[in-house]
Parts: structure tokens; sequence; C-alpha cells
């Protein structure tokens, strides 16, 4: 396939799963059996750690796990961000832990030097055995609380919270799916069945500006009927700055009126797109990778007569590769912006139990100024 070929592949969304589920057919129907075999493997796995037959691992450090129940993106990221700066705000020290998928041995994923930007004080390790990373960040760091990226099936590892993240705009994993109708991997995107959902302390609904007021009311009746005891926040996720690769800030409103080139290789492509039509940009040749892609030159190739614009996730590789129209990209950073609920997730956050480390601290700083 040649470069061109690529590029138009990828800008038509063809080549994404989600989309290829969501057409249906008779190759997806065919998926019915793994479907369900995966499903009682989930449910199995599940019903062996409730009823504690699978063991877990606590650690001395308060866990707070931020997971979804599809595959694809929910927004985790800025929630981290948004988790860790309420942690150190209360004189608490945070680390990460994640899976670290789509990194290189050695190297940190997209998402872990996006955090690393955020977050340049709060240590993160990459494993995908969270309980082994979780041992190996309190061995190098003294934290107080461990946040878990993506691990709300990772339950090995005991938590003092589970929050989960449901995106507004495709609750149930791909576009228009009712809660009624909800296919698990590989027919659908849900790791597990939404009544899963009850093992959550909260659930924080993302993108909700992204939804119809009508959704959001059928969602919100869906949730309660499958999950009626956990915290329910409502978030969406606001562009906040728009920056060259060079951290050269500029107002968000130059995108307004301006066609822009758009390049993502994130979970939910359409989603920051719709964000960039909400800033008033046209937007003109998009090209739609894989979550995790690891970019090349050639995916720029044809580009770079306009703005290429780009999430933060995915500016940390392509400023690798971008070479020539470097000068051409623009990154919108967006954060997580509760609009409900977050007086509950405070308070959760108020009761997480204090570890060694910390009543440690606490005692020495009471001793040299009591």
């Amino acid at each position: 396939m040649s470069d061109s070929d690529a590029a138009t592949r990828a800008s038509s969304g063809r080549g994404r799963i989600e989309d290829r589920l969501a057409r249906g057919g008779v190759a997806i129907e065919l998926l019915r059996v793994p479907e369900l075999l995966f499903g009682a493997l989930a449910g199995t796995r599940a019903l062996l750690y409730d009823r504690g037959v699978l063991p877990t691992e606590r650690v001395d450090a308060a866990v707070v796990s931020v997971g979804n129940l599809s595959a694809g993106g929910t927004g985790k990221t800025p929630m981290i961000a948004w988790l860790a700066r309420r942690l150190v705000a209360r004189g608490k020290r945070a680390g990460i832990v994640s899976r670290g998928y789509g990194a290189r041995a050695g190297e940190a994923n997209d998402e872990a030097r996006v955090l690393a930007e955020l977050l340049p004080d709060v240590p993160h390790v990459l494993d995908a055995d969270r309980a082994r990373g979780a041992r190996a960040l309190l061995e190098r760091e003294r934290v107080d609380v461990i946040l878990l990226d993506d691990a709300f099936q990772h339950r090995r590892l005991a938590r003092e919270l589970d929050l989960v993240l449901i995106d507004a705009t495709r609750p149930w994993g791909l576009p228009g799916r009712r809660v009624t109708d909800a296919p698990l991997l590989p027919r659908g995107l849900l790791r597990e069945r939404p009544g899963a959902l009850a093992r959550a302390d909260a659930i924080v609904v993302t993108r909700a500006d992204q939804a119809a007021p009508p959704e959001l009311v059928e969602l919100r009746r869906e949730l309660e009927r499958v999950a009626p005891g956990p915290a329910l926040a409502v978030a969406v996720h606001a562009p906040v700055r728009l920056r060259d690769l060079d951290g050269r800030i500029e107002p968000l409103g130059a995108l307004a009126g301006r066609t822009v080139d758009v390049v993502s290789g994130i979970g939910h492509p359409r989603a920051f797109e719709r964000t960039l039509r909400d800033l008033g940009a046209e937007l003109g040749e998009q090209r739609q990778f894989p979550d995790h892609h690891a970019f090349t030159a050639a995916d720029l190739a044809g580009l770079g007569a306009r703005w290429i614009v780009v999430t933060a996730k995915d500016a940390v590789k392509l400023r690798d590769v971008a070479g020539a129209v470097r000068g051409a990209l623009r990154v919108v950073d967006i954060e997580l912006e509760l609009v409900e609920g977050q007086g509950a997730l405070e308070a959760l956050l108020d009761a997480l139990p204090e570890s060694r480390s910390g009543r440690e601290r606490r005692a020495l700083h009471e001793g040299l100024h009591g």
C-alpha cells in the first residue's frame, strides 16, 4: 500500500475497528460465539474475585483505580491528571502505575509521556502486572496514593477506590447502542457486562457536552438501572490551550474560521474533531490512525500547507517525525472539568486511608513544629 493509499484509508475511518463493528453484517454476526466465550470467561473471573477465590494483593499505599468498561478512549489520562493534582493539593505524595500499552522496551508510551509533561513531579511506573508495578513504585518512592491507570478489570491489586469512566457519546462501546444491546469483545467493545459497574465506587460520565440532552437523560436512567449504588459525576473535556511543538501559546480563538487538517492516533478521534468544530475550525483532511499508533513521516505526507492540529497525546510522538511540517503542527491541550459531582469525588479522596509513610511524615512534621 502506498503512502497516499494509507492516508486515504486512515482518513476515511474504514480501518478503525469500531466502525467495522458498528456497521455489522454477516462477518460481525459470526463473532457471537467468541463473544459468548469471552463473556463467560470474564464473568467467571469476576465471580472468583468477588468470592475471594482469586487472591488480591495489598500494598502500603491507598490505591485508586481509574478504568472503563469499554476498550477505547474515555478520557482516563485527563482524569488521572485531575486526581493527581487534587491529591498533591491535600499534601499527599501520588504516583502512577499503568500498563504501558504500546511502549517500546525501556521507553515510555504516549500516555506516560503526556503525564510526565503534565505532572513532572509525579513518579510513574509502567508494568502490565500492576501489582508488581505498585511494589516497584513503592521501592523507589515513598508515595501515599497510587493511581492505577486502566485497571477496572485488573483486580489482583486491591484498591480503596474504583472510578469508572463512561463516554457519553458512546457509553456502551459502539455508537448508538443502548444498555440492552451492548455487545462484548470481540463483537463489540465492552470488556465486561454493564452490570459490572455495580462494583465501582463512582462513575464519571465524560464528554457530556458532546451528547444531546435527551441522550444524557437516557444514560442516567440506564446507569441507575444497572448500577444504582456508585456516586455519579459528570465531566466535560475542555480545551484549555493552543500551542506549537515548542510550547509557544496562541489563543484558542485562532482556530475560529480557519481550515485545518487533523491527524490523530487516539481511542476516540471523532470526539477530538468535534472539539475543533466547536472551537470554530473548519476541518480539511482528517487522518485517523489506531490508538497508540507509532507515527512515521509518511503519515504526514502531503500535509503542511495548513495547520495540522493534534492532541497532546499524539504530539509527543509526532515531534520526533514531523520534519519539514513541524512548524505547521498545533496542539490543543484538553483538561477534564467536572460540571457535576465534584463534591462526591472530593469526599472519596478525603476518606482515603493514610499510608505508613504518610503517618511517619506527619509525625515528623508535628514533632518539628509541635
